[in-house]
């Protein structure tokens, strides 16, 4: 080999070994490359994986707070059905106070008509109406009046807060207290609360009637200072009076005046026997 020959020779040797050089580091910078590119598919990957579980996730936060909305109308369902039911327990514990205090006023009204008639002492029987009025309608100013049959006109004979002196004699058919003895109507001032004692025109006046026959009048005219008002029960009580109190006035009216005459009968026998 020429010396010639032997320097092509190795100037392609040393072309051969740049190029397999570069051919090296191209190969190297290929696998960096590929190194990076797999790392960054690495990455996308995780990226990826993260947001399928974000978006499980945001999936189920709704359906919890579906959840939560539909808890909370059971929630508001069931608290407006315990209101419910406390009115109806507010309720029906009203109902028992009105129908316990409908039994005791029952149970008032059934003693009041037993003691009217439980005896025939006239006395007695005006000190009966007397406690019924004051105990059971809660009155703390009120007459008795019965009619007088000669003269036509009203008078007193018993009292409760007034002396008998001060009340007036009244006619049928004058004024308030005359009014009611005449027609049997009963009578009413607008606004007890408000009433001012007149004694010609009581708070009200309660004809004593026996079926359509006055004998007298029951004037009211003030009440207890804790009765503001009158209930369903005194107009009862005002019914009871008017033909309870009439039929027991009237008939302990007919037995003392039999019992007297029976008396003066008796003292007259001994005296022609004697």
């Amino acid at each position: 080999m020429s010396v010639e020959e032997e320097k092509g020779l190795l100037a392609r040797a040393d072309e051969f070994l740049q190029a397999f050089k570069k051919g090296a580091e191209f190969t190297q910078e290929l696998l960096r490359e590929n190194e990076r590119l797999r790392f960054r598919t690495l990455q996308l990957e995780a990226d990826q994986k993260g947001e399928g579980v974000a978006a499980a996730l945001a999936v189920e936060n709704r359906k919890l707070a579906a959840r939560v909305e539909e808890l909370e109308r059971e929630i508001a369902e069931i608290i407006g059905q315990i209101r419910q039911i406390e009115a109806e327990n507010n309720d029906f514990a009203a109902r028992y106070v009105e129908i316990e205090e409908e039994n005791n006023n029952l149970a008032n009204l059934y003693i009041a008509s037993y003691q009217l008639h439980s005896t025939l002492d006239f006395s007695e029987v005006l000190q009966i109406i007397t406690e019924i009025i004051i105990n059971l309608i809660g009155a703390e100013e009120f007459a008795v009046m019965l009619v007088d049959e000669k003269t036509g006109s009203l008078d007193a004979v018993a009292a409760e807060g007034i002396s008998l002196e001060e009340l007036p004699r009244v006619r049928l058919g004058e004024g308030v207290i005359g009014i009611a003895a005449g027609t049997g109507e009963n009578y009413f001032a607008e606004g007890p609360e408000t009433y001012e004692r007149d004694l010609l025109r009581p708070m009200v006046c309660i004809p004593l009637k026996i079926k359509e026959h006055v004998i007298g009048v029951i004037a009211i005219y003030k009440l207890l200072i804790q009765k503001k008002s009158f209930a369903s029960v005194d107009y009862e009580l005002f019914t009871l009076l008017a033909g309870h109190a009439a039929t027991a006035i009237f008939s302990s009216r007919i037995y003392s005046d039999s019992e007297r005459k029976l008396s003066t009968m008796q003292g007259f026998i001994n005296l022609l026997t004697t």
